[in-house]
């Protein structure tokens, strides 16, 4: 299917109604609490913002995510989506989430069509309300990852998403606690926390739009 016919029908879905956090909580972990046992927001709570970027590689609609830096912080080495903290200059959420994903793998605004927004998530670990957009660009974009915060960038398929042998779960050590964890495996490696919890959410309408191994 050509990206802008998918992005399109993605957008309606998501204009349907949203899947909510039902759907956020399937890929949730056992223990979501800051180290003081807190899992809601508070005066403290800063606002974030994360793009889900749907395009065409391969003729296979994909989407991207990035391996973050170690670096000391709550959130050290993880695969999540582009995005980051608002920052004061900020106009609205929406232009957080297309800054820092031009600022972390290069794509100018101008490349992106935003399709809508997800269910916003919480995370008690960071103290962050994080809202996720979904936006694509008609042609594969040129990455140039910042290396100062990315890694590496993976690129994934959607059908490959949504295949059911891509998710597992097992017990991981998080700031010295152990917590059972559902996770998508891709390239080997672990999607969890919020990253995965989001995805969830937009892979229920990825389904909806078109199943899994029909995304061709």
């Amino acid at each position: 299917m050509h990206i802008k016919k998918y992005s399109l029908k993605v957008k309606k879905e998501i204009e349907k109604g949203l899947p909510g956090f039902d759907a956020q909580k399937r890929m949730s972990p056992s223990i979501r609490t800051d180290l003081l046992g807190n899992n809601l927001p508070n005066n403290n709570t800063r606002q974030s913002a994360v793009l889900i970027l749907l395009f065409n590689d391969n003729n296979r609609i994909s989407t991207l995510f990035i391996k973050r830096t170690t670096y000391n912080g709550p959130h050290s080495g993880q695969i999540s989506f582009p995005g980051g903290k608002c920052d004061e200059n900020d106009k609205t959420i929406q232009e957080t989430a297309l800054r820092e994903t031009e600022e972390e793998i290069g794509i100018t605004p101008s490349e992106i069509e935003i399709l809508g927004t997800l269910t916003p998530l919480y995370i008690p670990v960071s103290n962050m309300m994080v809202h996720p957009f979904v936006g694509y660009s008609e042609s594969k974009p040129l990455f140039q990852p910042n290396n100062q915060e990315v890694e590496y960038i993976i690129v994934t398929p959607l059908e490959d998403l949504l295949n059911p042998s891509s998710k597992s779960i097992k017990v991981i050590h998080s700031h010295g606690r152990p917590i059972t964890a559902p996770y998508y495996s891709i390239d080997e490696e672990m999607i969890w926390g919020a990253t995965a919890m989001i995805l969830s959410e937009f892979l229920v309408i990825a389904q909806k739009v078109c199943p899994f191994n029909a995304t061709q």
